[in-house]
């Protein structure tokens, strides 16, 4: 039996009065993903995370969130939790008693509602017991997602989680979301962070002032035509920029910097093109110590279908 997905929404348009923030948009989020939310500041995301929440109503259109069509009334189904501009807390209380006093909100028994399991899973079993009023961004991050774990989820609704989170605590999250989905729960996920979005999304979508200008995996944005820069790095610097130069669809754009006794050349091509700069370097015996984009795909596609949103405004 086909499954339904996490999220449907078509023709969603929501206004705060004179302004429009989501303006005809549809969105699918298949159950078991992690999608991608991605846009400028003013762009409609925080507004269509409130309504994943339950906490504003669509104007117009049709959302269907776990199955359930969700009107005007401010209430989200069974099985959503998350947070849209940071989690609140209750500062002069410990994560413990947070924790429980939402349980105790939500009709649940605080010596049951497995409190201690979700502080371990996000890592703040050490800090249980203290107040929240000294935590650091990055833990009140933690305690948010712990809060929105307690109710094990279905549907996974968070605002830039990994805001404030150093290295460790960064790929400690990601630990924790890449094990939700994997036992079937959806997240949506909005965040600036490009790294982070392309490292845990297998789709994603584009708002720019509150329309969709793209929607789906996110292999696809990445490999649509277009150039980028790539920085490449050799074991020849002459031998490669000979290759590069002499390469059709490969441009020469910068080089500079010394590093590993080697010099940094950056590139510009069609994903087809640099394939085939790697294969004559390797023909030519050239040594390729590293090739990243100068800016990653997900970036640099953000950023041209925002300019030209904008451009046609």
């Amino acid at each position: 039996m086909e499954q339904l997905p996490a999220v449907r929404a078509r023709a969603v348009t929501k206004s705060f009065g004179d302004v429009v923030a989501l303006d005809d948009i549809d969105l699918e989020v298949t159950q078991g993903q992690i999608h991608g939310l991605v846009g400028p500041n003013g762009a409609g995301k925080t507004t269509l995370l409130g309504l994943l929440l339950g906490l504003s109503g669509v104007d117009s259109g049709r959302l269907e969130v776990l199955g359930t069509l969700v009107g005007r009334a401010l209430e989200a189904p069974d099985g959503v939790a998350g947070f849209v501009d940071g989690p609140a807390l209750y500062p002069s209380l410990t994560p413990r008693q947070n924790l429980a006093a939402l349980a105790a909100l939500r009709g649940h028994d605080a010596r049951t509602a497995g409190i201690d399991d979700v502080l371990a899973e996000v890592g703040l079993t050490g800090v249980a017991d203290d107040r929240t009023r000294g935590f650091s961004l990055g833990m009140r991050q933690r305690l948010g997602l712990a809060a929105a774990l307690l109710f094990k989820p279905r549907l996974l609704v968070l605002d830039e989680p990994t805001n404030g989170l150093d290295p460790a605590g960064k790929k400690h999250v990601h630990g924790v979301l890449n094990r939700l989905t994997a036992d079937g729960t959806a997240v949506v996920l909005s965040s600036h962070n490009m790294d982070d979005l392309e490292t845990l999304c297998s789709d994603v979508t584009i708002l720019v002032t509150g329309r969709v200008v793209f929607t789906g995996p996110l292999s696809k944005l990445a490999t649509d035509n277009r150039e980028l820069d790539y920085r490449l790095l050799t074991s020849d610097p002459q031998a490669a920029r000979r290759v590069a130069d002499e390469a059709r669809g490969v441009r020469v754009v910068d080089g500079g910097g010394i590093r590993q006794n080697a010099e940094l050349l950056v590139v510009r091509a069609l994903v087809p093109a640099l394939d085939d700069l790697v294969v004559r370097l390797v023909e030519e015996g050239v040594a390729l110590r590293e090739l990243t984009p100068v800016v990653s795909p997900l970036e640099a596609a953000f950023l041209a279908l925002t300019e030209q949103q904008e451009a046609g405004r």
